[in-house]
């Protein structure tokens, strides 16, 4: 099948993997963003107050993977959290290594956000319909694993 520039490009928009997972996460993450205003906090504030939460003293390094993002983008993001005094940052056995530990202030924060994480959660779901959320969460993780 020969497909002209015009009908290649659309095709590939509609089925590119990397197009389309970012372009439904900027969505999502925007969708998030809004509900999480009213604790002044991004999305992504809120995953890095999750993982500093459930892994407490988490290198910098673990905590990047754990979440996907480049260690630059993730200083970057500490370093606001650290001035709103709602994670600290210290260094661990090997100076080059750096822990990361949620504050009081941090958990306060974390406890107040999750009834607004809900509610985003729960529009997302209902979107998608429970089911077929299931299954691209399944998905999703199979990716992240994989690759």
């Amino acid at each position: 099948m020969n497909l002209s520039d015009k009908e290649l490009r659309r095709e590939i928009g509609k089925t590119c993997a990397c197009f389309n997972l970012r372009r439904a996460a900027r969505i999502v993450t925007q969708r998030f963003d809004q509900v999480f205003r009213d604790a002044h906090i991004t999305a992504n504030q809120f995953s890095i107050l999750m993982a500093s939460y459930h892994q407490e003293g988490i290198s910098l390094t673990k905590m990047a993977n754990a979440l996907g993002m480049e260690r630059t983008t993730l200083s970057r993001n500490l370093s606001l959290l650290v001035r709103k005094g709602l994670v600290t940052i210290s260094t661990g056995g090997d100076r080059r290594q750096r822990r990361i530990r949620i504050t009081k202030e941090g958990r306060t924060l974390l406890e107040n956000a999750l009834p607004l994480w809900q509610r985003a959660q729960n529009q997302v779901i209902e979107t998608v319909g429970q089911e077929q959320w299931e299954r691209l969460l399944a998905g999703l993780h199979k990716v992240a694993r994989t690759l």
